[in-house]
């Protein structure tokens, strides 16, 4: 079914992802994928997420190295794997990285690399990255050498860790499933831990080279770089499991019913003054999705003034919802001066929003560890500006960036009537696979929120599949070729299925952080729900996610109970009771797969007549059910 199904209408381009090669010795299987390992299994169970070798420039984008000499052996116990990797840099400079990986049987697996520069190479990171699974791992134990020999015994991070978990690492061990247990020991250089959830990664992240040395730095001239990761599997059970894997693609999904419950968030759409007359031309569509929220974007470093709220009070007048106005403070001037102009501004145009967010925008640029949080005022000051301004409109505060930022610099919440953060799938990683993965993150994030700032009214957005900015060099990338890039302001999947599904596959996941609104899009532009003039225009000039979005938006308010699924990382679903309608199973395919999916007692409790159904690749459903 798969094969029958256009690529554009999954991922809004031509470009096909090069299928990954599996490679096995015994019990262990490996992805082999664009000269990295993805999906490290033993006996079934996930080990590692990836063991890659990544050379990153000096705005944290990721280079695409061309792959030559590739050989590949495989034996019955055993595999080999060789190649050699070019990056091309800026002023024609040039790296050379020579790889072998091998395993033998079907417990060890070796990884290693030299990097050599014939013209000298600017990076910000060279080297080895491991990756972990957060999902049945989080808060178990792990035990950590560091590099002077000493070894400590603690547990994964629990709650997003804002800071290293773990430094000057030489190797970690944790239990894969009983009596078997995994080291990874890494050579040449010093690694420290990272938790990546704070980015929405679904992973621990164990990198070359300590952030709090400089970067960018300089790989000198014909100067040999050499690494080594030596995964080693230790089996103490009597007996194997022999029995031959399951391809996932035949396994069928089994959904039951939870037990959490509660009700669904108020649908948001975010609004910038350079949309703003496109989504005045679309008004009708507007109108369509019917949003509880429009959440108006100003920044004056950017150009906006009084003609951007002229704009905003007329589209804000077309939407029965209430209106949030997003200020990025540029806190040249004392906040109180800032914000009372601004305010002048907003009343002379006639807009009445009916909450305000502020943050300095200096907030929005990542605080790596080891540098200092850029100058600004005390938030207390911004705060209280904002309050002087703006009398008797909700205030909230957080950060117009990422969890990350937000985790590293927690806002005072007392002057605050709600939090509120975005996410972005596409900081560290591009690919399909990683994109959807990071909605594992996303309750781990939630959590972690609710952990430190209580039943605090609470908002997340705008969150979408494209950059909106870039906390962590100077610009998000440019992708003018539509293709799957990372930190891109544009991303091919948005105009497609995919984004369907990854809207929804978020809304299910972040159901139980009792959320005040949710934000998964703009109407229109890059983010939006709709296709704008030179992009690819679907039917109608809807993009599918305009599907998910007015759904949501309609159930908005209802009841809501968990569904639990047999494979949250392939089905997720969950039940929406509007009032005066009947119960819906809302089910979607996070896969590219078709998948088999059945009720359980679901089934039976909902009197369901089909027993299970066929979810096609990155599907959404939604099935009518009588209590």
């Amino acid at each position: 079914m798969t094969a029958e199904v256009d690529p554009f209408v999954l991922y809004g381009t031509h470009e096909t992802e090069v299928a990954p090669v599996r490679l096995t010795a015994g019990q262990l299987a490996v992805d082999f994928k664009d000269g990295n390992l993805r999906t490290i299994t033993y006996d079934g169970t996930e080990v590692l997420r990836a063991v890659s070798y990544l050379v990153r420039d000096r705005d944290w984008g990721t280079y695409a190295p061309s792959i030559a000499d590739l050989k590949i052996d495989r034996g019955n116990d055993a595999f080999s794997v060789g190649y050699v990797a070019h990056c091309a840099g800026p002023d024609g400079t040039t790296l050379e990285i020579r790889v072998q990986i091998s395993a033998e049987a079907g417990r060890t697996v070796t990884f290693d690399a030299e990097a050599i520069s014939k013209t000298g190479f600017e990076t910000n990171r060279c080297g080895f990255c491991i990756l972990h699974p957060v999902v049945g791992v989080a808060g178990t134990p792990v035990s950590v050498e560091h590099v002077d020999g000493h070894r400590e015994d603690t547990l994964f991070p629990d709650l997003i860790e804002p800071w290293q978990p773990f430094k000057d690492m030489r190797a970690i061990t944790h239990s894969v499933m009983p009596q078997v247990t995994a080291e990874c020991r890494m050579e040449g250089d010093t690694f420290e831990m990272e938790d990546q959830r704070n980015w929405s990664d679904a992973s621990y992240k164990t990198y070359v080279r300590p952030l709090a040395l400089p970067w960018p730095y300089q790989i000198v001239t014909d100067q040999s770089v050499r690494q080594r990761i030596v995964l080693t599997i230790k089996d103490t059970r009597e007996t194997l499991n022999t029995a031959l894997s399951i391809s996932p693609n035949s396994q069928t999904v089994t959904i039951t019913e939870g037990t959490k419950s509660g009700t669904m968030p108020a649908i948001g759409l975010v609004i910038t003054p350079e949309e703003a007359e496109a989504t005045l031309e679309a008004r009708d569509i507007l109108a369509e999705i019917g949003p509880q929220e429009l959440l108006f974007h100003f920044d004056p470093n950017a150009g906006h003034g009084t003609n951007a709220f002229r704009a905003f009070d007329t589209i804000a007048r077309l939407n029965a919802g209430t209106s949030t106005l997003e200020i990025a403070l540029p806190c040249k001037q004392s906040p109180l001066a800032e914000t009372t102009e601004i305010a002048a501004w907003m009343h002379a145009a006639g807009f009445k929003p009916d909450a305000i967010v502020i943050s300095p925008s200096v907030d929005r640029q990542s605080t790596p560890p080891g540098s200092k949080w850029p100058e600004c005022p005390p938030l207390e000051e911004v705060y209280a500006a904002a309050r002087s301004a703006f009398p008797g409109i909700r205030l909230g505060g957080g950060m117009l960036s990422y969890f990350t930022e937000l985790n590293r610099k927690r806002v005072p919440s007392e002057p605050l009537d709600f939090i509120t953060h975005c996410t972005n799938p596409i900081v560290h990683a591009a690919d399909d696979l990683s994109v959807m993965q990071t909605l594992e993150a996303l309750p781990f994030i939630t959590r972690s929120v609710r952990a430190i700032y209580g039943d605090k009214p609470y908002r997340i957005g705008p969150s979408t599949i494209p950059m909106r900015q870039n906390p962590y060099g100077s610009r998000t990338m440019d992708n003018l070729d539509g293709i799957r890039i990372a930190m891109a302001n544009t991303d091919p999947r948005h105009n497609s299925r995919f984004a369907e599904a990854f809207a929804l596959g978020y809304a299910a996941k972040v159901l139980d952080a009792g959320l005040e609104c949710l934000t998964l899009s703009a109407l229109t532009g890059p983010f939006g729900v709709i296709a704008g003039g030179g992009e690819p225009s679907p039917a109608g000039g809807k993009r599918p996610i305009f599907n998910t979005v007015a759904m949501l938006a309609r159930l908005t308010g209802s009841p809501w109970r968990e569904c639990v699924s047999s494979d949250p990382a392939a089905v997720l679903a969950f039940i929406a009771a509007p009032a005066h309608k009947a119960s819906q199973l809302l089910l979607v395919n996070l896969t590219p797969a078709p998948q088999q999916v059945e009720f359980g007692s679901l089934g039976g409790v909902y009197k369901l007549t089909n027993k299970g159904l066929t979810l096609g690749a990155y599907a959404v459903g939604s099935i009518a059910l009588a209590d």
